[in-house]
């Protein structure tokens, strides 16, 4: 009882139910339709036929009298079909005809209207069987009456044929809609049972439970593949969550280790106050450390939580990478190397101008760090092009390159490749790169170049105007993209 009272509730079997309401009563409209219409135009045909029967009688009585008329229905009686004839004098005689016993009424009122009889035929019902027949009667000269009319055997056999019909396929309708509803609520429910279940494991822990999909690409395999696609990502954001934790922790509890160490050791050891300005001083720079942690961390969560398109307008990526170089290239060259732009005239893109430019900020001074070759001068390489229908800006260098296990790893938080950490920084550059290309609508790739290592964004191109100025923030005029 309880599963059924389930299935009642069921979307699928309201659904089942009003489509086995609706297509019943349209059928039943429809086919009684087609009953009435159908013994109406038989009605009228057994109407005509009757009337011309009539005629044809009354103008044989007319051009040669009784007699002619007794030979002529004499001769259409011989013949079996549904006419009905019968002949009478001024007594109730019967003179000539094929009706054995009709109700005397029917005789009495001859004033040729159309009724309906029962009626026994002469010579074919030996069992006294009554039949229905529509009939017109007439008196005419001399007291006599005529009577002709047609049986309506056939029409009531075919009107019970349809009304049988009728009924049939209403049971058929029924019945059909039963099984349907019954298969669709089975395979409906057996769906949802399914989501339900991965959703209860999912629910109990285990995020890498997915979706089954059956494979006919449905409705349900298209919510089944999107929410599988909305598990992967929410998948991937407790593990980055779960690791972003665990690498919090490694990192701030060495810096935070130190401050301790040092405060103790001022406490202990200082003697005067060039001891505990030391101590301070070193304190204060391991505070600092801490504070661009956190201040990157918040950055890129507020990179992630906007709208992507919310902060885009037409920049001058010519503009603004000239502005980079000429910050950038007299430190690349004390460094004993070179950068190198090449950008084509008139590059335009929709996106946010400073975070562009902390995003190539970031990858320079990455190709800066990490970037140098064995041998050689270093050189760093700033392009942009379009390709397609995006623009794509890439930092490259000639230094040994990542990894290729690494080159998806490194793009996470607090993630270096230099397990001794030696050198200054976080770990958190490429994840604010990263952030900055999905804001985008982009993407942050790397591809080993043997020598060297390219990083990639991708941006929206900005679409030609016909007019306005070119300010590096506003509209592109006259430029192609």
């Amino acid at each position: 009882m309880t599963r059924f009272t389930r299935f009642t509730r069921t979307t699928a079997f309201k659904l089942s139910l009003l489509y086995i309401t609706v297509f019943t009563v349209i059928s039943g409209i429809l086919l009684v339709y087609i009953a009435e219409n159908t013994d109406h135009l038989m009605s009228e045909q057994v109407v005509q036929t009757i009337d011309a029967e009539l005629n044809g009688l009354s103008e044989v009585y007319v051009r040669g009298g009784v007699r002619n008329l007794v030979e002529t229905i004499d001769r259409r009686t011989r013949h079996p079909d549904a006419s009905l004839y019968l002949l009478v004098d001024f007594s109730g005689n019967a003179l000539v005809g094929n009706i054995a016993r009709l109700p005397t009424m029917v005789l009495e009122e001859a004033d040729g209207g159309l009724r309906r009889v029962r009626y026994t035929r002469l010579g074919v019902d030996t069992e006294d069987v009554e039949r229905q027949a529509m009939v017109r009667t007439f008196e005419l000269r001399g007291g006599f009456r005529l009577l002709v009319g047609r049986d309506l055997g056939d029409h009531l056999r075919f009107s019970n044929l349809l009304g049988n019909a009728l009924r049939l396929w209403l049971a058929v309708v029924v019945v059909m809609g039963a099984i349907t509803w019954l298969f669709v609520s089975r395979r409906v429910m057996k769906r949802i049972d399914d989501i339900s279940a991965s959703s209860r494991a999912i629910m109990n822990g285990d995020l890498s439970e997915r979706l089954s999909i059956a494979g006919n690409d449905d409705e349900f395999d298209r919510l089944a593949i999107n929410l599988n696609v909305m598990l992967e990502r929410i998948e991937i954001l407790m593990q980055s969550m779960k690791d972003v934790t665990d690498n919090i922790a490694h990192d701030l509890k060495t810096p935070l280790t130190r401050l301790q160490t040092r405060i103790e050791t001022a406490l202990r050891d200082a003697k005067n106050e060039q001891g505990y300005r030391e101590a301070l001083e070193a304190t204060l720079e391991e505070t600092d450390h801490l504070l661009r942690i956190f201040n990157s961390l918040l950055r890129i969560a507020r990179i992630e939580s906007m709208a992507p398109g919310t902060v885009l307008e037409p920049v001058d990526l010519n503009k603004l990478v000239a502005e980079i170089a000429d910050l950038y290239e007299p430190l690349v060259e004390d460094e004993g190397g070179r950068l190198d732009i090449n950008l084509p005239d008139g590059l335009m893109a929709d996106c946010n101008r400073d975070m562009i430019n902390q995003v190539l900020v970031n990858l320079i001074e990455n190709a800066l760090k990490y970037g140098r070759p064995e041998a050689g001068d270093l050189v760093i390489s700033l392009s942009g092009r379009i390709e397609g229908e995006r623009v794509i800006l890439s930092v490259s260098d000639n230094g040994p390159g990542i990894p290729h296990k690494d080159l998806d790893r490194v793009q996470d938080r607090f993630v270096r490749l230099e397990e001794s950490r030696s050198e200054p920084g976080t770990g958190l550059g490429l994840s604010l790169v990263k952030a900055v290309a999905r804001l985008h609508g982009g993407d942050l790739r790397f591809k080993n170049e043997a020598p060297g290592l390219t990083a990639r964004i991708d941006l929206k191109p900005v679409t030609p105007v016909s007019s306005g100025s070119n300010d590096g923030q506003g509209n592109a005029a006259g430029t192609t993209s």
